[in-house]
């Protein structure tokens, strides 16, 4: 049976990065779920950290919409499961509304979310109105008008600087209020985007200090029952994975060094048929029996020393591979895996040494795009971000493949030696759930699937 459902849902975007979005779209998910809502939250992009501060909020999973990277029917699904079961849902923005390919507003225009337009307006008056009037109606003459809900002003320095911003808005754009400007309501960041919300003692109390302050503006003040109802998308069931994985038990390295983890990609592998076993190496936990193991991306960076302490641990992934049993390391998790981790300050760490070369913290971004992985026959998407660089000799064993082609740069190098597989590549399982057993399954296994 398809699902047909429909509740209040808004996307919230904004003209460029550091705008406040992720702000506003914590705070507008933590003050309804704090009355009682069921509130679902979505981050628009390939994202690990915002999506982790959204859960905070909302107080449920969060997942991904891209475009490309899921795939419209993935997306479709995803909303559609969310709407029949939420009084809300929220969809946060990737940098600008109209950034990307596919951007934000792409993602709109599909399925018809209501965008609510977060700007940063502490430095402007009259331009406000030109910005919104941009936001709303670029792009509408070919590819159809913006679903719009209305835009809500940041960083305001007082209450007739607000009524200053609102006077030169047309009638029909939809005045959600303003936010002062506040350093209690910014998020903290760090290299790679925010701060992780579960690293800071406080995450709920900044959450409930920007809730409260969207209280008081026109937006936080709607109740939920005078929101336009939005449609869901047609979704058919999606049909049940074949077992590929059954069986197998799977280490996952989980906490504050390796914490880069999509909710969909562990319901992946669960719906494959794993057994999932989390650890943490920061905590000094053992490698748990598995006959796969996991490193997923984070900031092993910030805790080379106490992860360059756990020679034990690196001599059970060492006796592992011996066995040849798989290991897929993502990102942070090949860095931990490298001879040698040079961090930010340039003080160089002896890790794991599994794989050759030397892994080193840059100042900008090395990489940033979403990238395809031709595995065995299957194309498995997802992304790459990183500052760092991966000095070795090893030779890649496969590269991914940019979304957009040569003008988008170099693919990422699959490095392999034995039965363990790195990159900086971070795949999104549910693209192609039979590439990414592929990745925790041995060459010699055979697929329960087709029997060979």
């Amino acid at each position: 049976m398809k699902l047909h459902c429909s509740a209040p849902a808004v996307l919230v975007a904004a003209p460029a990065s550091g705008q406040g979005k992720t702000t506003v779209a914590c705070a507008l998910a933590r003050l309804h779920a704090r009355q009682g809502a069921r509130v679902r939250a979505f981050k628009c992009g390939p994202d690990f950290l915002d999506p982790q501060w959204l859960e905070r909020a909302s107080g449920a999973p969060v997942d991904s919409l891209d475009l490309w990277i899921n795939g419209a029917q993935d997306c479709a699904a995803r909303l559609a499961r969310a709407a029949d079961e939420a009084d809300l849902l929220i969809v946060e923005g990737v940098m600008g509304l109209y950034d990307g390919d596919p951007s934000a507003a792409d993602l709109a225009r599909r399925f018809g979310l209501p965008v609510l337009a977060v700007i940063d307006a502490g430095a402007m008056a009259g331009t406000f109105g030109a910005l919104v009037h941009g936001l709303r109606h670029w792009q509408a003459h070919s590819r159809g008008p913006l679903p719009w809900a209305g835009v809500l002003a940041n960083r305001v320095g007082s209450q007739r600087h607000a009524q200053m911003l609102q006077a030169v808005l047309a009638a029909d754009d939809g005045w959600a209020g303003h936010l002062p400007r506040q350093a209690a309501l910014a998020l903290p960041e760090r290299h790679l985007g925010l701060t992780a919300a579960g690293e800071l003692d406080d995450a709920m109390a900044r959450l409930d200090a920007a809730a409260d302050a969207l209280a008081a503006t026109p937006l936080g003040q709607r109740r939920l029952a005078d929101w336009p109802r939005w449609q869901a998308p047609d979704a058919p069931p999606v049909p049940p994975l074949p077992p590929l994985l059954a069986g197998r038990r799977i280490a996952v390295a989980r906490d504050a060094a390796f914490g880069f983890i999509y909710p969909a990609n562990l319901a992946v592998l669960r719906d494959l048929g794993a057994q999932l076993s989390f650890f943490s190496p920061l905590a000094g936990d053992a490698l748990p029996a598995c006959d796969a193991l996991w490193l997923p991306g984070g900031y092993p960076e910030l805790h080379a020393k106490r992860l360059a302490q756990r020679q034990d641990l690196r001599a059970q992934i060492a006796a592992h591979l011996a066995g040849g049993r798989p290991v897929w390391a993502e990102c942070g998790g090949m860095m931990a895996l490298a001879e040698t981790l040079v961090d930010g300050q340039g003080c160089a760490h002896p890790l794991w040494g599994l794989l050759p070369g030397t892994a080193r913290l840059g100042q900008r971004v090395a990489a940033l795009g979403p990238h395809r992985w031709n595995l065995e026959g299957e194309a498995l998407r997802g992304h790459s971000f990183h500052w760092s660089t991966f000095e070795t000799p090893l030779a890649p064993a496969a590269l991914t493949e940019p979304a957009r082609g040569v003008a988008a740069g170099a693919g990422e190098p699959v490095y392999r030696v034995g039965a363990l597989r790195a990159s900086w590549f971070h795949p999104w399982f549910a693209s192609s759930p039979r590439a990414a057993a592929q990745l925790f399954l041995p060459d010699s296994v055979p697929d329960p699937a087709t029997g060979g």
